[in-house]
């Protein structure tokens, strides 16, 4: 598969998924400057974490603005596969493809610190093929995570099973302790009602690789490649 890494002005993890999906999932990747008007023909769209033109305004705001985004928006409304991690997740729901917001931490304060989450549903390519509940240890680094969404989007993410991935403790089980940044419901990830757009807080790519210690974040670059292979044959 092909791959494009949407690079912003302060974008800081960019380089971390693109050794992922190069060095350790071993696919073809290209860097996508963010004035760039061309998806040069990837399969997939992926937009990293970091703190896009520094985060002023809200985290995302500016970023949704910029020309590449009017490619990844029509990328994404044909059904092209997108997925936003911490600051990409921000990006996607400020441009409107994801639902919902990413608000200040409960807590006022950056939180940069290995968390559990777990999958809540098997229906998405990045959980299709993780056991449902699936404790994974992946790290968070955000000041801006707190997911909050309106009654009625709440319930549509809830009726679709859109709620991609929670916020646990180690056992899986779900309280105010486990939920790093006041998240409504935990969410830690979701997609939209398509299936196409998925985003999520935490970084898979930093618990990929067995040098750290931990690959519980390549489960989902594993389930991301098995169905989108399967999906093209």
């Amino acid at each position: 598969m092909k791959f494009g890494v949407v690079i912003f002005p302060g974008s800081n993890c960019d380089h971390d998924m693109i050794y992922v999906l190069k060095n350790i999932m071993k696919q073809e990747v290209v860097k996508l400057w963010h004035k760039d008007t061309d998806l040069q023909n990837v399969d997939f769209v992926i937009l990293p974490g970091g703190f896009s033109f520094g985060d002023y305004l809200r985290s995302g705001a500016i970023a949704r603005f910029s020309p590449i985004m009017i490619e990844v928006i029509e990328f994404a409304k044909k059904g092209g596969y997108v997925f936003g991690v911490c600051n990409g997740f921000q990006i996607l729901c400020e441009a409107g493809l994801l639902p919902g917001a990413l608000l200040h931490n409960n807590n006022q304060k950056f939180i940069c610190k290995n968390i559990y989450i777990k999958s809540e549903t098997n229906n998405s390519i990045l959980t299709s093929s993780l056991e449902k509940d699936k404790v994974l240890k992946i790290p968070i680094a955000h000041g801006e995570g707190r997911y909050f969404a309106d009654e009625k989007t709440m319930n549509d993410l809830l009726s679709n099973e859109q709620i991609l991935f929670s916020y646990c403790n180690e056992k899986g089980e779900k309280d105010l302790i486990s939920n790093p940044n006041g998240s409504i419901n935990n969410i830690a990830g979701i997609c939209n009602s398509t299936r196409n757009v998925f985003g999520m807080m935490p970084h898979p790519e930093r618990a990929a690789d067995e040098e750290i210690g931990n690959i519980d974040g390549k489960l989902i670059f594993q389930s991301i490649l098995q169905n989108c292979l399967q999906n093209k044959m």
